[in-house]
């Protein structure tokens, strides 16, 4: 029988996640030559070619790619043992690792783990920022256990590798200055700003989401400034040099020039969801911190808009 290697397993599977022995060295923190010998001596356990050629870089043999379709089994099993050995031993306690885009930090991160605080006080969340697409690529390192993220930046839900859990429809309002002419409208639409000059990031999630929600409305948004932070953002806005789209979660409400609006028939929503490696969404811990951040969620889905 043949005589399976976990670790080597799992250069293997990294490998074809990030394409070069290069960049496989630098996710797993290792040198190339260590990913090449590694990698070799696998192929000879198990008597297969598992990587060829192709220019100056390597691909997968069709063997190597038969072995991850059974080896992503095994590594779900590990990640359910691990949750139960974690269950059995600590019971109520844990530490938890949790990798999260900035406005779900205070949103949804820091009510989580204050209710945690309150009803399970073993349980232990370590809180990492990253950006949304960043998050993914911690939680498959193993680096966090928990990713916070957007559903646009996620893998597909059919990504072997995670549990998904949509967590929120995040709704977007409009922030104008507040001497706008529509800043007193009733029944304000996204498309009754399609004149007016955008302020959102010139690449990115929040690019993708704002340029997305104007064309569903019916155009396509000039962008008249970029920024990234919402101090910027709103700044430039309070000193009428357009208009932008905010979560409602990033909790940006300020007063004096600055009037945040929601919108009506074309009311545009980001989505936010949570992900874990697949099986470990069974281990306690992991389990508590999720149904902490659902309650909070709902709480948000349920609550008055600004």
């Amino acid at each position: 029988m043949v005589e399976w290697d976990i670790r080597k397993l799992q250069i293997l599977r990294t490998l074809r996640e990030r394409g070069t022995v290069t960049a496989t060295a630098e996710a797993l923190r290792m040198t190339p030559s260590a990913v090449s010998q590694q990698l070799t001596n696998l192929a000879k356990q198990l008597g297969v070619p598992l990587l060829e050629a192709q220019g100056r870089r390597v691909r997968l043999t069709d063997a190597a790619r038969l072995v991850l379709r059974h080896a992503e089994a095994l590594f779900e099993q590990l990640e359910r043992a691990d949750a139960e050995l974690a269950a059995y031993v600590h019971g109520e306690v844990g530490e938890v690792r949790v990798g999260a885009f900035s406005t779900a930090v205070p949103a949804l991160v820091v009510p989580a783990v204050r209710a945690l605080r309150e009803a399970h006080p073993g349980v232990v969340v370590r809180v990492r920022e990253a950006e949304a697409g960043e998050a993914y690529e911690l939680l498959a390192a193993g680096d966090v256990d928990l990713a916070l993220s957007l559903a646009a930046q996620a893998p597909t839900a059919a990504d072997p590798r995670f549990t998904r859990v949509p967590l929120l429809a995040d709704p977007l309002d409009v922030a104008l200055p507040r001497d706008h002419p529509l800043a007193d409208a009733d029944g304000l639409r996204l498309a009754d700003l399609a004149g007016e000059p955008w302020i959102f990031g010139g690449s990115g999630p929040w690019s993708d989401i704002t340029r997305g929600a104007c064309e569903a409305a019916g155009f396509s948004p000039v962008q008249g400034h970029s920024a990234a932070g919402w101090t910027a953002i709103l700044a430039m806005v309070e000193a009428g040099m357009g208009v932008a789209l905010v979560p409602r979660t990033a909790a940006v409400r300020r007063e004096g020039g600055v009037v945040m609006r929601e919108l009506t028939a074309d009311r545009p929503r980001r989505h936010v969801v949570a992900a874990v490696r697949k099986g470990a969404e069974e281990g306690a811990a992991v389990g508590r911190v999720l149904d902490a951040l659902r309650a909070v969620a709902a709480g948000l889905a349920d609550g008055p808009s600004r």
